[in-house]
């Protein structure tokens, strides 16, 4: 018998959490979608929206329109165009941040933003089929090639560059072309996905585990930030959707990034995804976020797709953990963002941002809900 609450992730998804942010999370004032919200769905005090999530909540409401939930088509639409009313430059960048009322704030080139921008747009185009949201998705994919390319392979984080060269926005540009080219067939996206695979592979991980910052030769940096395990989580599913598409066998490092996140990165008591770890898996901050435990959800559920492995217990017991410990309490379609070692809340209002690794790792969970309710996998 299967240990997963298929049930409660169904109705949370569809009876909760998309209702709950097509009513509150929508800025009826100056359009787009709010940076946060209040656990009760009032808008905070924050005067300013990042792109990177109106991005991400046009992908949310464009997959649950996919799913058959019928308001998400015209939300995919409000966040489609308002990202290109406000957030597109003259340069033919993408702006960083916004003000509340839509004005630019920020206008820096930011590898994570233009990712997600490209992410949109190919969410977009799998729905709706506009040529125009391919059109951008092509450009942002010339834009970042033509602009962000670093010294001799992987990218710049930002422009002008400053600090570490980073591992996420790598991450997240490989799963953005991954995703253009599931929705639009078009090579050059799962090119370019191949070519960070490849950079993951050489740079990024070094068969143990994931480096997070690095110099600019790709020396990678230890320092007190740490290593993430929800990074080594959301790596082995977006290696798995890469290997799905490519035919290129992904299944020894997958297996590896998430037998090391499993080891070092997860408190054996709560099941909860440590925030960070040192290099060699000792604790370094025993917080948990919501959106690791999302991470690891998928990352099982990669490698029963990848190599039959029994994912039950593993995401029956961090979906038990969402439902008890950050939803418990709260209006359906609200969580708390991060608690403690012991279960206490450490944040009060509700990042949008974390709604796109709350849905994802749903739909996955209700993807394969017919093979996981089998008796013996």
């Amino acid at each position: 018998m299967s240990q997963i609450a298929f049930g409660e992730v169904r109705a949370w998804m569809f009876q909760g959490a998309l209702p709950f942010w097509a009513e509150h999370g929508i800025d009826r004032v100056h359009g787009g979608f709010l940076e946060e919200i209040s656990p009760d769905g009032q808008p905070t005090d924050a005067n300013f929206k990042r792109v990177r999530v109106i991005c991400r909540q046009t992908y949310v409401f464009s997959h649950a329109a996919l799913l058959g939930w019928a308001p998400g088509a015209e939300l995919s639409a409000r966040g489609f165009e308002y990202l290109l009313a406000k957030a597109r430059l003259p340069d033919g960048g993408w702006a960083r941040r916004l003000s509340r009322a839509g004005e630019v704030i920020d206008s820096a080139l930011d590898l994570y933003n233009l990712a997600f921008v490209l992410f949109a747009m190919a969410w977009r185009y799998k729905l709706s089929g506009e040529r125009e949201a391919l059109r951008h998705a092509h450009a942002a994919l010339d834009f970042i090639q033509t602009r962000m390319t670093g010294p001799g392979e992987g990218f710049w984080h930002k422009l002008p560059p400053a600090g570490p060269r980073l591992q996420n926005p790598h991450m997240h540009f490989t799963e953005a072309c991954i995703a253009a080219f599931e929705a639009s067939t078009d090579q050059r996206f799962l090119d370019q996905a191949g070519e960070l695979v490849g950079l993951f592979r050489r740079r990024l991980f070094d068969g143990r585990n994931l480096g997070e910052r690095f110099g600019h030769d790709w020396r990678r940096i230890e320092d007190k930030h740490g290593l993430e395990p929800g990074h080594h989580f959301e790596w082995a599913w977006i290696l798995a959707q890469y290997q799905r598409l490519s035919g290129s066998d992904c299944s020894t490092e997958a297996a590896a990034l998430v037998e090391f996140a499993e080891r070092f990165g997860i408190d054996p008591a709560s099941q909860a995804v440590f925030d960070a770890i040192g290099a060699d898996g000792g604790p370094l901050r025993t917080s948990s976020r919501v959106w690791p435990n999302t991470e690891r959800i998928r990352a099982w559920l990669a490698l029963y797709e990848l190599a039959g492995r029994d994912p039950r217990a593993p995401v029956g017991n961090s979906v038990r953990l969402l439902f008890d410990r950050y939803f418990n309490g709260l209006p359906s379609g609200a969580w708390i963002d991060q608690c403690d070692a012991q279960g206490r809340a450490m944040a009060h209002t509700l990042p949008a941002s974390i709604l796109y690794h709350l849905f994802g790792a749903f739909a996955e969970v209700l993807r394969l809900e017919s093979a996981l309710s089998e008796p013996a996998l």
